[in-house]
């Protein structure tokens, strides 16, 4: 995916060269490389009939994403927000809740998506689909407060994203529907599998002492019980991509689900973020409450608060939570940073 530019530029000289109006370009299947582990204990990705991934989808995603011409004002691109060093989240980026809702949302990170199956996203999952979801945040009032008509016209009349549309798309009529689809297989690509967790489930890594108590602590369902919202070794995404009300608030200004669903049984539930990168993802939850993982852990521990939503998972919410020692904690804290994964945030294929 490194050589992309240069390919795309030796497209556009193919183009150039041809004297036939009627010439058809087909683009190239893009081979999306299933990582070990996924191949192992997931099934393949479902990619969408009407927009399968190609290299030249691919590549045009990349750049729209970090194009601000996608913005209202045109200051903003999708990367604003997802930033690659912070694993496609952003530390200091808050967006507005569902509407209705008064709570910020934090911006959530971004990778492993092909594995959604599910297919909703963002924390409420409001949007079904991930080319939706790429829409929802540009005609976002609070967020790019882009309008798609006025985008449209820009791309149509910029001077190269048409012939770009046209190699992706086999147009050069530029629409949102396109966008979308576009920077959705450029997402779609986004691949997070290399932590020191992964190479040691691979033989390639061993554990330190703390290291593998944290994770006993994680499965153990008298200890940390975390694994059954946020995967295990037999679940390398390390979410179960579902929407859960984890014991935040007794009451909410953040509805959550239940803003988007109308049904009382979902308030305050949101959706099971990776553990992959916690790194990098800081501040945590959909609020960004949390600015260390350890003040997540002593959530989990001991700062439970009942709702009438409380996820049945929440077994200990009558005496605030699972109750660990200061080791636990730490061990709790070691694990989870082995699913840190360094080259993914350094990777060339996703960078500007």
């Amino acid at each position: 995916m490194k050589h992309l530019g240069f390919y795309i530029i030796f497209l556009f000289f193919l183009m150039s060269c041809s004297s036939k109006e009627d010439d058809v370009y087909t683009p190239v299947a893009y081979n999306l490389e299933i990582p070990e582990l996924f191949a192992d204990k997931l099934i393949a990705p479902i990619i969408p009939a009407d927009n399968p991934l190609t290299i030249e989808g691919v590549a045009l995603g990349k750049k729209l994403f970090s194009d601000r011409i996608l913005s209202g004002n045109q200051t903003q691109s999708c990367a604003h927000c997802h930033k690659l060093q912070e694993a496609f989240s952003d530390s200091s980026q808050f967006s507005e809740g569902a509407e209705g809702n008064l709570g910020s949302r934090n911006s959530m990170p971004l990778f492993n998506l092909a594995w959604n199956f599910e297919e909703r996203f963002a924390w409420d999952g409001k949007e079904f689909g991930l080319e939706n979801q790429v829409i929802e945040p540009i005609v976002n009032p609070i967020e790019m407060h882009g309008d798609l008509n006025e985008i449209t016209k820009r791309l149509n009349g910029h001077h190269s994203y048409p012939d770009l549309f046209q190699l992706a798309f086999g147009t050069s009529e530029i629409s949102g529907d396109l966008v979308a689809k576009a920077v959705a297989q450029f997402m779609r690509t986004i691949i997070s599998a290399n932590s020191k967790f992964d190479k040691y489930l691979l033989g390639k890594a061993s554990l330190t002492a703390a290291e593998e108590n944290g994770f006993n602590v994680f499965m153990s369902e008298e200890k940390g019980d975390c694994f059954h919202c946020h995967g295990s070794n037999n679940n390398p995404l390390w979410t179960d991509n579902q929407f859960h009300n984890n014991g935040l608030d007794a009451t909410f200004t953040d509805l959550g689900l239940g803003a988007i669903s109308g049904d009382p049984v979902d308030n305050g539930k949101f959706r099971s973020p990776s553990l992959r990168n916690l790194t990098f993802t800081a501040p945590y939850m959909h609020d960004g409450r949390f600015s260390s993982i350890e003040e997540v852990i002593d959530h989990y521990s001991e700062g439970l608060k009942f709702s009438e939503s409380i996820d049945p998972l929440m077994k200990k919410v009558n005496i605030g939570g699972v109750g660990l020692s200061d080791q636990e904690k730490a061990d709790l804290k070691a694990f989870l940073l082995t699913l840190t994964d360094v080259e993914f945030i350094n990777n060339p294929a996703f960078k500007n």
